[in-house]
């Protein structure tokens, strides 16, 4: 079914990295090449992250211009919102009362990530739909009995997950009681365009080393998120391969500089290209090898199937992945141009395996990201499957 309104939350202006930007971009680009009338809103009462000034804060300026100007790119130039919740005169793209009058006259609201916390207004939206990118700490957090995300959970229709291997026999995630929708990430194949260059040399990736304040204890024991203690499970591996690797990774502190230098890891900034999500962001992904990448310890330890946006951008540039194993391997095929890994004699082992015959693991990534993640498929396919088309 087309001519649906669907009116995506989301948090790209309040995080305006390139990450961020592209897990909603591919979303909306698949809702509208499927014909809906497509709406991207933020609307909350947290301040948003202003790189210029290097700051959080009440001035939506930067905010609003990185959603103009992303939201021209993809061709919905006069289809977005960004509301600072409490704040007079921080409406920016429509009016106040256009965007109440959106909610309201939308067919599905999705509430992509789960970080807006709904109102009175948006809870006028007739289906509204928890699209969750990041599983397993909700889960756990209402396994405790956390009120927060109960409300959260409640005040949607449906939960859609990309802990794809939820419910299986070895996936540890409780489930608490909730059925969930299955989807996963999408990504815009006509701008995510396959880029062979057999002279790439470094295996990369780009994302945050250390974050701390997220782990939760459920069971006895403690679930971290922090990527960190990953990374120095594998910490010696360049010294096992002549492959070299590089990661547009800031660590905060010299420490963990040190630690992965002397390791022999290549650390780039990421702050710069990340700001920039059609240039220089796709252009590191574009001029890498592949990419090598951990996962957080809960998505591993518990199987959630969880797979990232980022490594969606890779297979469909054509670049191998070399992925740590939490499970997904239940849902894409592994073993050409998609690798799960759990030890580093595995790691190895891929990444031998891509660099014996580059060129046909490139294309099987590309046609991995074209059967499974190709941006209009997944969005139809959630669609259709919360009933909503």
């Amino acid at each position: 079914m087309s001519g649906l309104r669907v009116v995506v939350l989301g948090m790209m202006g309040r995080l305006p990295f390139g990450g961020q930007t592209w897990l909603y971009l591919s979303w909306l680009r698949g809702l509208a090449e499927l014909g809906h009338d497509v709406w991207y809103v933020e609307d909350d009462s947290v301040w948003p992250y202003d790189p210029v000034q290097n700051t959080v804060t009440d001035d939506c300026s930067y905010a609003s211009s990185h959603l103009a100007r992303c939201m021209e790119r993809i061709g919905l130039a006069d289809r977005w919102a960004f509301r600072l919740a409490g704040h007079p005169d921080a409406c920016y793209g429509v009016s106040e009362s256009k965007l109440g009058e959106l909610y309201g006259s939308s067919d599905v609201l999705l509430n992509v990530v789960g970080a807006t916390d709904l109102r009175e207004e948006q809870l006028r939206a007739p289906f509204r739909v928890y699209v969750q990118t990041d599983p397993v700490t909700a889960e756990l957090r209402l396994a405790n009995g956390d009120e927060h995300t109960r409300e959260a959970f409640a005040n949607h229709h449906v939960i859609a997950t990309y802990g794809e291997n939820y419910g299986a026999a070895d996936c540890g995630v409780p489930l608490n009681g909730h059925r969930y929708v299955k989807t996963r990430q999408p990504v815009d194949l006509g701008f995510w365009t396959a880029a062979y260059d057999p002279g790439a040399r470094h295996f990369t990736t780009i994302g945050n080393y250390r974050h701390e304040g997220e782990d939760v204890e459920w069971g006895g024991e403690v679930y971290t998120w922090s990527k960190h203690h990953q990374w120095e499970r594998f910490i010696d591996l360049p010294r096992r391969t002549s492959q070299p690797f590089r990661l547009a990774m800031k660590p905060e502190s010299t420490e963990d500089v040190r630690l992965l230098r002397d390791h022999g890891w290549d650390l780039v900034s990421p702050f710069e290209m990340s700001l920039d999500p059609f240039g220089a962001y796709a252009d590191f992904i574009r001029r890498s090898r592949g990419e090598f990448t951990v996962a957080k310890d809960q998505n591993v330890r518990l199987r959630s199937g969880w797979f990232s946006e980022r490594d969606a951008c890779y297979l469909a540039s054509g670049k191998p992945v070399v992925a740590q194993d939490t499970g997904f391997g239940a849902v894409f095929p592994t073993g050409e141009g998609l690798f799960a890994f759990s030890t580093g004699d595995d790691a190895l082992a891929a990444i031998d395996a891509v660099n014996s015959d580059y060129a046909s693991h490139c294309r099987a990534a590309r046609e991995i990201a074209e059967e499974y993640l190709d941006a209009h498929k997944v969005a139809g396919r959630l669609l259709a499957e919360v009933g909503a088309a």
